[in-house]
């Protein structure tokens, strides 16, 4: 009962700052770290697919691509 109440209370807190945060790269990391305790849920309720592809795809590929665009969209405001 503790552990899933941490874990709701955390997957919370990471979007709240994934939503109100300034700066995009901590939104991205923050989306990223929801995909986590996301997976970690899914494999507490015995459903180790869901959770495998929440973490690789929701978590890995998904945070990367967005971390990608961004520092490539603030290196061109940099340059000129």
């Amino acid at each position: 009962m503790i552990v899933d109440v941490l874990l709701l209370l955390s997957i919370l807190f990471f979007s709240l700052v994934a939503i109100f945060s300034k700066h995009l790269l901590i939104s991205a990391v923050s989306l990223g770290l929801t995909s986590v305790v996301l997976s970690i849920i899914f494999f507490g309720l015995g459903a180790p697919f869901a959770g495998g592809f929440e973490l690789s795809i929701g978590a890995g590929l998904i945070s990367i691509l967005f971390i990608m665009a961004i520092s490539l969209t603030e290196r061109g405001k940099h340059e000129s």
